[in-house]
């Protein structure tokens, strides 16, 4: 039994320093994924070999060890509970009345089609992203067309199709590839219905992972293109979807840095939204971030819908004349803007042995 704890205690401490590891392949990035877990569990090995194994030099070397790196966890998963204090606001009279949205990866495999839409409408957001969205999912939200005029669509059959409804008043709507010609990203320029513009970024680059894609080069250049995108442009700007990483990975900061945008869990709960069937295994994948002028008045999980993640919902208004949250942005240091300009060209150069990009 000794042993084991110890053995164990080992294999939680490994898992834990891996990310540090400046290596895209899948083993050393994975492990960001499950800090949750991983901090859970330290905290019950921990206590097992205290009370269980004789207190041999060695076992409490490990033991200090394991303390710091569950010390570390609990830092940083701190900021992601309601005990950590976020910007409290009271809109000005210039602030704009309020957007809702819904953000959902369908599983392109789902088949509970009609159980979708009847959420749509009954939630009724303004604004609605599906990932996943193949040529059948595109159908099947067409019944949604007399609630939302605008209805784009990128229905593509790798599992990284999407669909993009509104009914705000659209100034523009696009879609990029940024590092790939089968990994889209959806850009919109909105209108609030009291005449406040702001974007709109749906995002959905691929996992690194044994069974999609060997590294992250791809999925790290995409969401590091789209930080570079958004980072000058001069309206408001929410950025969603599902990130395929959580929101303290590597990545993520780095994004969270380029784009001087402003993480919304921050202060409001892990929200973890995959994987749906799992309870022990969720993390923080589908992620809202967000410029310093747009305030969010609700961060949110909706119940299962049939796919292997949860919809997230958000409310949030526009006043683009507090300047409350710009202490809340974090920018580049010098760098960090050569590994990002390093991270976006890996990206552009990886070609995906698991993805025809002319499946559509």
């Amino acid at each position: 039994m000794d042993t084991v704890l110890l053995l164990l205690s080992a294999l939680l401490i490994l898992l834990s320093v891996l990310p540090f590891v400046p290596n895209q392949h899948w083993v050393f990035r994975a492990a960001e994924f499950i800090k949750l877990q991983l901090f859970l569990l330290q905290v019950v090995v921990f206590g097992l070999v205290w009370a269980l194994v004789p207190p041999t030099w060695p076992v409490l070397l490990l033991q200090g060890v394991h303390l710091v790196v569950i010390g570390y966890h609990l830092c940083l998963l701190l900021r992601y509970t309601k005990f950590w204090k976020n910007t409290k606001h009271t809109p000005t009279k210039r602030a704009s009345e309020s957007v809702s949205l819904i953000s959902c990866n369908v599983c392109q495999f789902n088949t509970q089609y009609e159980r979708f839409t009847d959420f749509v409408l009954a939630e009724d957001p303004d604004i609605l992203l599906t990932m996943e969205s193949d040529e059948k999912w595109g159908r099947a939200l067409e019944t949604l067309k007399d609630k939302y005029p605008t209805f784009h669509d990128v229905p593509l059959n790798n599992t990284y199709g999407m669909h993009f409804l509104t009914r705000l008043k659209v100034h523009s709507v696009k879609t990029h590839f940024f590092v790939s010609s089968d990994i889209p990203s959806i850009e919109a320029e909105l209108e609030t219905p009291d005449g406040q513009r702001f974007v709109f970024f749906g995002v959905h680059p691929p996992p690194p992972s044994p069974t999609e894609e060997p590294t992250s080069k791809e999925r790290d250049g995409d969401l590091l293109s789209v930080a570079k995108c958004v980072r000058d442009m001069k309206l408001p700007v929410v950025v969603t979807g599902d990130f395929n990483n959580v929101a303290w990975g590597k990545t993520s900061i780095l994004f969270k840095k380029t784009s001087e945008l402003i993480d919304a869990r921050i202060g409001r709960g892990i929200l973890a939204t995959f994987h749906a069937d799992y309870l022990f295994f969720r993390a923080p994948l589908d992620l809202l971030f967000h410029s310093a002028d747009i305030f969010i008045k609700k961060l949110f999980i909706y119940p299962t819908v049939g796919s292997d993640h949860f919809p997230v919902g958000c409310r949030f208004y526009i006043d683009r004349i507090s300047m409350k949250q710009v202490k809340d942005i974090k920018t580049l240091e010098q760098d960090e803007k050569e590994e990002v300009e390093e991270l976006i060209q890996n990206g552009k150069g990886e070609h995906s042995p698991n993805r025809d990009p002319h499946r559509k």
